[in-house]
Formats: C-alpha cells, sequence, structure tokens
C-alpha cells in the first residue's frame, strides 16, 4: 500500500473518529432545542466553513479533535449595551436584525439609540428614535451582526443551561456513546471479514532458521504437534515449542491437500526458543451469530486493557515512552495500515472505544467532568456557578495541553531516534 493510501486511511478514520463523537452532541442538543453555534472538526484556524441553518460547520487545521459549541455553555457575550446607536431592521413588526455598525451605508434600516433592551428572556428592545422612544418584540432567531459578522441571539430557553439536568446529561453523554457504537460496529464488520480460525497456518519462513531447515514453507497448515492435534490453538502451539528447546517436535502437516510428516529442532533465538517463522490462521466464513459473540468479547477484553492503562497512569506505574500523542498515534497507525485493511479496522474500533472511555473521565474539560458537575447539580437541586465551571474546564483543557506537547515531544524524539 503506497503512502497516499495510508494518509487517506489515517485522514478518514480519523475524521469519522471525531466527527460521530461531535453528532452525537449535535444531535441531542439539536433535539432538545439548544442553539448550536458550531460544529467543527478539529481546532485552531479554521480551513474549511459553511453555514447551514443555524450551525456553522467548520474543518480546522489541527487534527487533535473537535467541538459542538453550544449557546449558554460559556456566559453569552452580547455586542449591544444601553447607550449605544444600532440600526435595526424588521419583519412583521418583529426586530429579526441588530447592526452595530455600517448601519448608515444599509438601506431600509430603523437607527436609534437603545434606552433598554432584554435578549434573553423578554426579548425587546426600547430604541430612541427622533427623541422618541419605540419598543420592539425581538425575533427569538434575531441576528446581531457587527463588523460583517454574525451572531444569533440565544433566548434562555435555547441555551445548554436552559434545559433539564436530563436533557444536558443525554447531549453531553451522547458523544462517548456514538464512539462506543462505532467501536462495536467495527469490531462485527472486524469479525466477518476476519473468519473464524480453524487451523494455525505458518508465515513467513526465516532464511536459515531450524523451520527453514526441516523444509517447513509459508501456509502449510499445521495439524499436530507430537500428537497433539492443536487447532487453531496458538497459545499452546508456542507453548510446546517453548517447552522444547533442542529436542525434536514432530509436526503433522496439511501442505495443499497433502498430509505430511516433519521435524524441527525449536532453538534459542533472542530472548525467547523458536524455530523462525511467523505464525497465522486458516479460517472459515463466520456465522452472524459468532460474529456478534466475538465482537462483544473483543470489545469486553479491549475495554478491560484500556482500564488497566488509565490505572497505571493514577498510580504512577508508567514510563513517558509508555504513552503516545498524535506524532506516535499516526506513526502506528500507518504501520497497521500497511498490514491490510482488516487490521486497519481493527484499530479504528479499538481508537473509537479508546476515545469513549478517554471522554468519560472525570477529568476537566472532558466530557466525563461536565457529567459529573451535572450530577451534582442534580443532588443539590441547584447548578454549580457557572463561571467556576468554566474555570475548571479552562485548567483541565490548559493542563491536557501541556501533556499533548510533552508526549509529543517524546514522540518526535523517538520518530528521529528511530
Amino acid at each position: 500500500m503506497n503512502s497516499i493510501q495510508i494518509a487517506l486511511q489515517i485522514i478518514l478514520m480519523f475524521f469519522v473518529l471525531v466527527s460521530l463523537h461531535e453528532f452525537g452532541h449535535l444531535y441531542f442538543a439539536k433535539r432538545a432545542g439548544i442553539l448550536v453555534r458550531e460544529f467543527a472538526i478539529g481546532f485552531g484556524p479554521k480551513l474549511f466553513s459553511y453555514k447551514r441553518g443555524e450551525t456553522r460547520y467548520t474543518l480546522r487545521l489541527l487534527p487533535i479533535g473537535g467541538f459542538a459549541r453550544m449557546a449558554g455553555e460559556d456566559p453569552e457575550i452580547l455586542q449591544v449595551a444601553t447607550g449605544q446607536t444600532v440600526g435595526i431592521r424588521l419583519k412583521d413588526n418583529k426586530i429579526t436584525e441588530l447592526h452595530t455598525d455600517r448601519f448608515e451605508r444599509l438601506p431600509n434600516l430603523l437607527v436609534g439609540e437603545i434606552e433598554d433592551f432584554d435578549l434573553e428572556e423578554r426579548l425587546f428592545v426600547v430604541l430612541q428614535v427622533d427623541g422618541e422612544s419605540h419598543r420592539f418584540a425581538v425575533d427569538p432567531k434575531a441576528e446581531i451582526i457587527s463588523q460583517g459578522k454574525e451572531t444569533q441571539i440565544a433566548p434562555k430557553d435555547r441555551q445548554f443551561g436552559g434545559k433539564t439536568v436530563l436533557q444536558r446529561f443525554l447531549t453531553i453523554l451522547a458523544g462517548p456513546v456514538m464512539n462506543v457504537l462505532l467501536a462495536f460496529v467495527l469490531f462485527l464488520i472486524y469479525a466477518l471479514s476476519a473468519g473464524i480460525p480453524t487451523h494455525i497456518k505458518l508465515g513467513q519462513v526465516e532464511a536459515g532458521s531450524p523451520a527453514a531447515k526441516a523444509d517447513l514453507k509459508q501456509g502449510d497448515v499445521i495439524l499436530s504437534v507430537n500428537g497433539e492435534a492443536i487447532g487453531p490453538n496458538g497459545d499452546r502451539l508456542v507453548e510446546l515449542i517453548q517447552q522444547s528447546s533442542g529436542q525434536p517436535v514432530q509436526l503433522i502437516l496439511n501442505r495443499g491437500g497433502e498430509q505430511l510428516q516433519k521435524e524441527v529442532t525449536p532453538v534459542q533465538m533472542g530472548e525467547t526458543v523458536r524455530i523462525g517463522t511467523a505464525l497465522g490462521y486458516e479460517t472459515r466464513r463466520t456465522q452472524a451469530g459468532e460474529a456478534i459473540t466475538n465482537a462483544w468479547k473483543d470489545m469486553t477484553f479491549m475495554t478491560e486493557q484500556i482500564l488497566a492503562g488509565f490505572k497505571k497512569l493514577v498510580i504512577g506505574d508508567f514510563k513517558m515512552d509508555d504513552l503516545a500523542g498524535p506524532v506516535g498515534t499516526v506513526k502506528f497507525t500507518a504501520e497497521i495500515a500497511s498490514a491490510g485493511v482488516a487490521p486497519m479496522i481493527r484499530w479504528s474500533a479499538l481508537l473509537s472505544l479508546y476515545l469513549a472511555i478517554f471522554n468519560l473521565l472525570p477529568i476537566p474539560a472532558l466530557d466525563g467532568s461536565r457529567l459529573v458537575f451535572l450530577i451534582i447539580e442534580a443532588l443539590r437541586g441547584k447548578p454549580v456557578d457557572p463561571n467556576r465551571e468554566s474555570l475548571v474546564h479552562f485548567i483541565g483543557f490548559a493542563m491536557l495541553m501541556l501533556l499533548m506537547i510533552a508526549v509529543t515531544y517524546n514522540d518526535i524524539l523517538r520518530l528521529f531516534q528511530g
């Protein structure tokens, strides 16, 4: 597989994992009536942007995540104030556009000075025009236009904080849940494509190795070892070989439909006893029920491994080389992509599952931390001060960025050191 194909696979994988996660937030936010201002893939400067309905969809430069920016998650910043001169556009006696500048150049605008306003609850603006006060209702979807930039107002009932605890909880939880569902679907696809192992099949045979001297060939299917039927049990085969250092092992093979008997003597090769051949599997087609069972077992096993890894982080039982940032992840992903489509599918499933579990950790700035704040709100009957919560998330995000910088620096060092 060439470099362009591998690069496209990595980009597609990242796009699908992040997009589906953020789509979970987007979908449930819109179902709850929350105004989603932006749906972004990546962080940093915008590469591409377009607006559909109330939401702006953007692709950003740094491929390290994404976000669905909902009104009210951070305190709303109003671009108007009492005493300010503005231009308004009316439709059905309601303000649909409120211009803070350049209104002299625009036709059909009513210009005046703001005496009073409420753009979150009562939705009105009192404007002084030619010495007279006029009260205007404001459309719930009115736009504030400042320096050519449009910002839709967010009434309280369209803000994240204006919804019930359950609606907000489901909106936040939906992102990780989508990644869990994607992981299971990918594990299922892998189970269907990889097949069910029936026998062990030899891979590439190393030149000059005991396997080569015994005339073992790539593609030989192992039927038995020392009279013991081995089936697809690779662990048992390795165990028998490692117990037989310097001692002949009797193999019954199937080579192209012909049954052969071979004798091979395992030897110490590096840190272990080997015969010098890679191992693979001969498989049969997977049935639907088997695929579902295997996908569930695979996902359960990977979940246990991921949680074990996080436990090591918590207790400090790790080295910096045990961690991988974007550079290390891309490098390893490229190696897996070059091995074929099936390994890439399984690896994508693992990353999706990892993304879900990582986001559910109660670390500030992650979904798990936001869920904790919602649980606290439900228990105490009132929300945590939004400014304090925002500060906690900001500090957490800064710490995550520092960790990512450190891990990425280590990845680059390892890359240059081979």
